[in-house]
């Protein structure tokens, strides 16, 4: 069950980020040869109009399929036909569904659960937060000028920054307050804590309260990989820690086991929860300017827009493929790596 449940979490994903593609290419009159859900060799599909409708083998992935997308077509309704504000509303379309996935699955979630209001239940002695006067109640309100709506965002900032100062801005019995911070090491855990201590209490909100928290709750995802990513490029976390589809589908195949036991509705709010997790992530990763992804094609189409020439079709599908090959030597070291982890 719980294998199936990943399988089907993926496949949304997907085919909402393949659907953004396939919306704004008919929109601007660009012929789809094929929208299919999964990689490899058809299992089933059908014909309709233009488009053949396909289901693949294997269930990861998907693809909106344009003619002329590679360049090799011209004709009226190719994709390279089109303007470059055409090919571009196209092209970002898909992390932009992606986005607005995770908005919906975010508002759902926060309607049956709340929010964790960034409200403390105490300060640790002898650490900074008391030494500057914080206390049980203070609503944390920023974070170096960073607007704090969830208390998950306290902890993240302070897990993604552990040494830097911080100026808190608090609120107590409805007066502002600001409190300059330097985290302290603890000996025992090895990690710097400014000792605050707050138990993540959800409070339920308005539903006009909840359609800005699901603003909110996607900007964390977003900031959240954002900031995962920095550690990556700088070294502070290895490739070996990252995560493909075995990874992922372990993970959520643990949080249903872990969460079944507490009845089906707590296992629907942690999918729900993987699910807001996986698409603003994809959204983000989709974004980065690198060859083969949606935001390299962006690049190359911000630079037609600024020299207004098209750039050489061929050299444009030569740096894609090196991309392509590059991020397919990448997920097969990452698959190994999940492989491995599976056996350790």
């Amino acid at each position: 069950m719980k294998f199936i449940i990943a399988i089907l979490i993926f496949s949304l994903i997907i085919l909402f980020h393949e659907l953004g593609h396939f919306l704004l290419a008919k929109k601007n009159g660009i012929k789809v040869n094929e929208f299919c859900l999964g990689l490899g060799p058809t299992l089933f599909g059908v014909q309709k109009g233009e488009t053949f409708y396909s289901v693949k083998l294997l269930p990861f992935g998907g693809a909106c399929m344009m003619e002329g997308e590679d360049g090799e077509s011209e004709n009226e309704g190719s994709f390279g036909s089109k303007s470059v504000w055409a090919r571009m509303s196209v092209v970002v379309a898909g992390p932009l569904f992606n986005f607005i996935l995770a908005y919906a699955l975010a508002f759902i979630l926060i309607s049956c659960i709340g929010v964790d209001v960034p409200v403390l239940t105490g300060v640790t002695d002898g650490y900074p937060a008391q030494e500057e006067g914080m206390q049980e109640g203070d609503v944390i309100v920023k974070i170096n000028q960073k607007p704090i709506h969830f208390y998950r965002e306290v902890s993240m900032y302070t897990y993604f920054n552990p040494k830097e100062s911080l100026d808190v801005t608090y609120e107590r019995d409805g007066e502002r307050f600001h409190a300059h911070i330097e985290p302290k090491l603890d000996e025992a855990s090895g990690r710097y804590k400014i000792g605050i201590v707050a138990n993540g209490e959800r409070e339920r909100q308005s539903v006009w309260s909840n359609v800005k928290n699901g603003f909110y709750e996607l900007k964390y995802w977003i900031w959240t990989t954002m900031q995962s990513l920095k550690m990556l490029v700088t070294g502070k976390v290895s490739v070996n820690e990252l995560s493909g589809p075995v990874g992922i589908v372990k993970s959520i195949g643990d949080t249903y086991d872990a969460s079944k036991q507490d009845g089906m509705f707590y296992v629907f709010l942690n999918m729900l929860n993987f699910s807001i997790l996986l698409t603003a992530n994809l959204g983000v990763m989709n974004l980065l300017p690198l060859p083969a992804l949606d935001g390299g094609r962006l690049v190359f189409l911000i630079i037609e827009a600024i020299r207004r020439k098209k750039i050489n079709p061929e050299k444009e599908g030569m740096v894609h493929f090196v991309g392509i090959m590059i991020l397919m030597g990448l997920m097969v070291l990452v698959m190994f790596n999940d492989i491995r982890k599976l056996f350790l």
